[in-house]
């Protein structure tokens, strides 16, 4: 099979494309065959190893030290069961299904092995396999910090950085239930953040939200702390009584497979759309990283494996 290789930790040019064995499932597992994925956040600070020193030394032990000791990254994927292990009852070859594993990796390749009770759902039918590798991981994330801070009906919510994956989920998953959304972004995205469902957009080159007379009962930083950090400084004096700032950082979120096949359900309806900003071809992965890097994308940038 085709898939990219993380030769060591550094700039997009450490990704290379080569051919590798196709895996065989063991009896726990599904083998998937990708049809797409994403070049998310994530996968940049791993490929770069992009951290301050101390974590870089605990990233170092936990994931390789001069390389990940799982060479082929990618989280998320779309695509079809391909074949199953013997002990595997819930999915059969030909399903067709989208998910997430931030441990195992693995989908930039054409084909993945991931265990039957991991974060996998069926995908949904009425959006393309692009489409669909563009939910997860910002889905799973906002969905975690949204019910982390018991979000309500009514509620203010303000989310800073409303245009990235995580962002562009948080609005309108907020807005889902019940919230009145505020989302902060910049000059060339506040059209997309109002189409997603914020009452109000911010443009951050323009207006700095914590001077404003709003008062929100959330804040939810969806960009994190080492970008967000200044913007952020004085986020407490714009929180309503009893109100609180969270961000995509804090903590280590327990991702649910049942949220995953809410999240496919919402996409299915229509409640929640995807956001994509660009797609790839899997030879133009260092493309994709490149750009990501720059960190000015508009919700996902896809990656079309077939």
């Amino acid at each position: 099979m085709r898939a990219v290789v993380c030769t060591k930790y550094g700039p997009p040019e450490v990704l290379r494309l080569e051919e590798m064995a196709t895996p065989v499932p063991r009896n726990n597992e599904v083998r998937l065959r990708v049809l797409a994925t994403a070049v998310t956040s994530s996968d940049c600070y791993i490929r770069g190893l992009r951290l301050s020193p101390a974590y870089r030394i605990m990233a170092r032990i936990a994931l390789g030290w001069n390389a990940p000791k799982r060479r082929v990254l990618g989280m998320v994927l779309s695509g079809e069961v391909d074949s199953i292990g013997s002990d595997v009852r819930t999915f059969e070859p030909g399903y067709r299904v989208f998910g997430f594993n931030r441990r195992r990796f693995g989908t930039y390749a054409q084909y993945v092995c991931w265990p039957e009770d991991g974060l996998l759902a069926p995908r949904p039918v009425n959006l393309t396999d692009e489409e669909s590798a563009a939910i997860p991981y910002g889905g799973l994330l906002a969905l975690h910090f949204l019910r982390k801070a018991s979000v309500r009906a009514g509620q203010k919510v303000l989310v800073f950085g409303a245009s990235g994956a995580v962002g562009t989920s948080a609005v309108q998953l907020a807005r889902y239930l019940g919230a009145v959304v505020t989302g902060v972004c910049s000059t060339a995205n506040v059209s997309l953040v109002k189409s997603l469902g914020a009452t109000k957009v911010v443009d951050y080159a323009v207006e700095d939200f914590a001077e404003g007379a709003e008062r929100y009962d959330l804040i939810f930083d969806a960009v994190g702390k080492e970008r967000s950090a200044s913007a952020l400084r004085r986020c407490r004096q714009a929180l309503a009584p009893g109100g609180a700032c969270i961000s995509v950082d804090d903590g280590t979120p327990k991702l649910q497979r049942d949220d995953l096949a809410l999240l496919g359900e919402l996409a299915a309806s229509g409640e929640i759309r995807p956001v994509i900003d660009r797609i790839y071809a899997l030879d133009d992965i260092v493309d994709a990283h490149s750009y990501v890097d720059m960190g000015h994308k508009r919700g996902n940038v896809i990656i079309s494996v077939a």
